[in-house]
């Protein structure tokens, strides 16, 4: 679709919530691979207020923020919906998407550790959201967040457990661990087990190239 355009990181979480939305709902876009350290004028046109990816161009109008573009891009094009119908199923979906934004915060803490002390809070802390997702979320041991299918919170939440395995890797430390969280584990094996999102799952060992390098140059600027 020339009229559709994706600014965005591809190792980056919240590209990947766009890509797997669209990818999902079999929807053609020209994608723009921006630079973390020079982004294009283009995107700080389209997004003046923030300046970040992603940013989906669509008749030469932007919308920014991750999950605003994914409900936008929901309402527009119908199939294969994420949004629930039901309001009541649609406010408890927005409530997890909620949620997943506070993991945020702790994840970012764990990548920038520098210490076995600061890592060991950072696992300590994301395990008690993982407790929460384990207990509220999959108590009836659904195979996804949405049922049967996949919806708007798998996605949001599934972007955050697509980065955790290289920070597993990257931080030589195991987080999402089967016997702590059977549950959480097994939706996880099965939300990336999905063809389409299988096939648009970021590589595991480009992700931590990448993510070493970031860290690097993050290092090297303090």
């Amino acid at each position: 679709m020339a009229d559709l355009k994706l600014h965005g990181f591809w190792y980056s979480p919240y590209t990947m919530r766009v890509v797997w939305t669209l990818k999902l709902k079999g929807i053609s876009y020209e994608n723009i691979e921006e630079d973390r350290y020079n982004k294009s004028p283009q995107l700080l046109e389209y997004n003046p207020v923030h300046k970040k990816t992603p940013v989906l161009v669509h008749g030469g109008k932007p919308i920014c923020e991750s999950m605003v573009i994914v409900e936008y891009i929901d309402e527009l094009w119908p199939q294969n919906p994420l949004l629930p119908h039901d309001p009541y199923q649609r406010a408890q979906a927005k409530f997890w998407i909620a949620y997943a934004e506070q993991m945020v915060p702790v994840k970012t803490a764990m990548i920038f550790s520098t210490n076995a002390e600061e890592k060991e809070k950072a696992v300590e802390k994301t395990w008690e959201h993982f407790k929460i997702l384990e207990d509220h979320c999959l108590a009836d041991k659904r195979e996804f967040f949405g049922g049967e299918k996949i919806n708007i919170v798998d996605i949001a939440i599934g972007s955050l457990f697509a980065f955790l395995v290289t920070i597993e890797d990257l931080k030589q430390v195991k987080i999402l661990v089967a016997e702590k969280f059977p549950r959480l584990h097994l939706w996880f094996d099965n939300f990336k087990n999905v063809p389409i999102i299988k096939e648009n799952f970021p590589d595991r060992e480009k992700m931590l190239a990448t993510m070493k390098y970031i860290l690097q140059r993050r290092l090297a600027s303090s």
